[in-house]
């Protein structure tokens, strides 16, 4: 059966409306759902995300499957989507799976005026034997908290809402290819909801789940890119919200990237201050692979975690995998400030060895070069080579946990 507007209306947005929360100032609203010292406060505790209580409406017009092959990200999504309401008065109410559809926002909604809004990207895949797997979500969970506290939203239970989008990825299983290389994506998204344009934090908030099938980032092998050292625009800055995935960082991004695609390069590579530190490339957090200059031992390098570099789960399964596996082999693992003088230097010399971004799109995308100060800085990749050796076996590790293939505790199997 359809759902009526008005449904739709007061399943989604519920606290644009009818809900307490619109009778209360925003802040009064934030002072008594946030309590920094549990044990002397007196404010009640809100009700959390219950998965128990998970209320499932099936869509009636089913959408007929994607070829593989004709994938393209971002583009097609499923039936339907998990949606749970939070307000300050009442905390988390019934999370619900419900037909995709438009949402419908007051044209004064806080999400419009002042960026409140933070999302997550993680995958569902399909092992040999069709079991759904998803891969280090409590992560996700860590990283969503962090980003909506930032911007006072709400944080919520990871385990319960692991468990609520566990439960989703399950009614959506026929989007998920079973044919490794292809997966489901999914976006969890929390926006403030509350009709106001006044600045202060949102008394209502809409947490929302929206899943496409994916294929392989690279369909026909992997294609190396060219970035240009980027000195003009800057991602992130200390004491910001670099480090926190939220929908505002990604938008001023766009320009730099057009010019220099304008140039004939695919991403930036953002560097920062006058010591022209390298930070990221384009969205994803950036790896090189540098034999050191006095002892000749080969070292993986990464930007540390300064409050500038996004806390990327791939980044970190790539840290993790290169500590266990790498170390013995008698490479350093280090996270360090690298100034892009530096990473010239070691092209220069020979000395690197190859450099790749990392994320969950692609798991980790090689770069041949880098355009800087006039001049296009090697990296490390022969003529006919489109990945090195090191990002080559951090994708063929991290693969082989998502799909099964290892037994592994990054591997979540859905029941």
């Amino acid at each position: 059966m359809k759902l009526s507007q008005q449904f739709v209306r007061s399943t989604l947005l519920r606290s644009t409306t009818t809900s307490k929360a619109t009778s209360l100032s925003g802040f009064a609203l934030w002072q008594r759902s946030y309590s920094t010292k549990p044990g002397l406060s007196t404010t009640p505790v809100l009700p959390g995300a219950d998965p128990s209580k998970l209320v499932i409406t099936t869509t009636t017009t089913p959408k007929e499957l994607t070829p593989n092959n004709e994938l393209v990200f971002g583009k097609t999504f499923t039936d339907h989507m998990l949606s749970i309401e939070w307000t300050a008065s009442d905390g988390w109410l019934t999370p619900r799976i419900i037909p995709y559809q438009n949402l419908s926002l007051d044209p004064a909604t806080c999400v419009f005026h002042y960026a409140f809004e933070c999302f997550e990207g993680m995958k569902a895949y399909k092992d040999k034997n069709g079991k759904i797997r998803l891969f280090r979500p409590s992560k996700n969970m860590q990283r969503l908290n962090k980003s909506s506290s930032r911007i006072a939203l709400p944080t919520i239970d990871g385990d319960a809402f692991t468990k609520l989008i566990a439960e989703f990825t399950k009614i959506e299983s026929r989007f998920i290819p079973n044919e490794k290389g292809y997966s489901l994506y999914l976006r969890p998204t929390m926006i403030g909801t509350q009709r106001t344009i006044g600045v202060g934090p949102p008394g209502s908030a809409l947490l929302y789940v929206i899943a496409s099938p994916v294929g392989p980032y690279y369909p026909t092998g992997f294609k190396a890119v060219s970035l240009e050292a980027t000195d003009y625009a800057v991602r992130a800055w200390p004491g910001g919200v670099g480090d926190k995935k939220l929908g505002a960082n990604y938008a001023p991004c766009i320009v730099p990237q057009q010019e220099a695609a304008s140039r004939g390069f695919q991403q930036n590579l953002w560097l920062f201050g006058e010591e022209e530190y390298v930070t990221e490339v384009g969205t994803m957090n950036l790896f090189m692979a540098i034999k050191n200059k006095e002892t000749g031992q080969k070292e993986l390098l990464t930007a540390p975690l300064d409050g500038t570099i996004l806390e990327g789960v791939t980044r970190d399964s790539v840290l993790s995998l290169a500590r266990e596996r790498l170390v013995p082999e008698g490479w350093a693992v280090s996270e360090r400030k690298v100034r892009m003088s530096e990473l010239a230097e070691a092209s220069a010399e020979g000395r690197l060895i190859e450099v790749f971004g990392s994320g969950t799109a692609a798991i980790v995308s090689p770069v041949r070069n880098i355009s800087y100060k006039g001049q296009l800085v090697d990296c490390g990749l022969q003529g006919h080579e489109e990945a090195g050796d090191i990002a080559l076996r951090m994708k063929n590790w991290i693969e082989g946990i998502q799909y099964g293939e290892e037994e592994h505790e990054w591997s979540y199997v859905v029941e």
